[in-house]
């Protein structure tokens, strides 16, 4: 196992990110643009699955293969890539709904807000 593999969960991460950020630019989908609703719109989310992740570990539900992340951990003995996890995987589903909104002019009530 070479030591690269210890960024595994960070490279997905990484790349659902690349992938996922040329939206904004090209369908304007304004996420990164309105700082503030995004941060309030992620930190629950994170939050939530933060506590749910620790009570997990906690328990011994569940663990992490040390093989594959990067040993930084965070409260709680949850590893950082799980946390940037939760914070990764939301912004790059709202920049994937925005994006389908801007392609088909769907509205979501919430126009001429920024």
């Amino acid at each position: 196992m070479s030591s690269m593999s210890k960024f595994a969960y960070v490279g997905v991460l990484l790349a659902c990110l690349i992938g996922t950020a040329w939206l904004e630019y090209f369908l304007r989908t304004k996420v990164y643009r309105r700082t503030i609703r995004l941060f309030l719109t992620v930190l629950p989310v994170a939050l939530a699955f933060s506590i749910w992740d620790a009570y997990a570990i906690a328990q011994g539900h569940w663990k992490f293969d040390s093989r594959y992340v990067t040993g930084i951990t965070t409260f709680a003995n949850i590893p950082l890539d799980e946390i940037l996890f939760f914070i990764v995987i939301p912004i790059c589903s709202i920049l994937s709904f925005e994006a389908v909104r801007s392609a088909r002019n769907w509205q979501a009530g919430d126009e001429g807000k920024n």
